[in-house]
């Protein structure tokens, strides 16, 4: 990985890419990646929108902000977390800590097109721009808080790895 020894985040709203784009820079890069919300799921034997429906968002946030401070941080390792995990200070000022964090930004309709046929618990069926652009709306200050921040609007997740590449190297 790098001449850095420190992890990579990539934070962003459900279907910016978060999960596509982080097993391609985990490759180039010949490090671990980590998906926080699978690790949830393994943790708990249970899908997140189960967890959702059982526990609440409140319920689901501590699982995932426990998850994260459990994680075996050595070595050096992509980590792609929840869509909600940054709007927690305790949750940006770990990942602070411990590496870059990278927001992955895409547009309302762009997420949309990316998600409308999965189970998304904070998102009605069917999905509309409008329920995204809500949370997003919420979202975006704290995703601004990121070190680095790429668009994946038009693009596969090969080259938004390449260019999140390029902008840390």
């Amino acid at each position: 990985m790098s001449e850095q020894n420190e992890h990579i985040f990539l934070i962003g709203m459900m279907g910016a890419g978060k999960s596509s784009v982080g097993r391609h820079l985990a490759g180039i890069m010949h490090c671990r990646f980590i998906d926080l919300d699978r690790s949830i799921e393994r943790r708990n034997e249970k899908t997140i929108p189960e967890i959702f429906r059982e526990n609440g968002e409140e319920g689901f946030r501590r699982r995932e902000t426990r998850a994260a401070l459990e994680l075996d941080l050595r070595p050096p390792a992509v980590i792609a977390v929840g869509g909600g995990f940054p709007l927690k200070e305790e949750n940006m000022q770990w990942m602070k800590k411990n590496g870059k964090i990278v927001w992955l930004r895409a547009a309302a309709g762009t997420i949309k097109e990316r998600i409308q046929d999965e189970e998304r618990p904070l998102l009605p069926k069917p999905v509309t721009c409008e329920a995204i652009e809500k949370i997003l709306s919420r979202r975006i200050p704290f995703y601004q808080k990121a070190d680095i921040s790429v668009d994946t609007d038009g693009e596969e997740p090969e080259q938004i790895a390449k260019k999140i590449i390029k902008i840390i190297s």
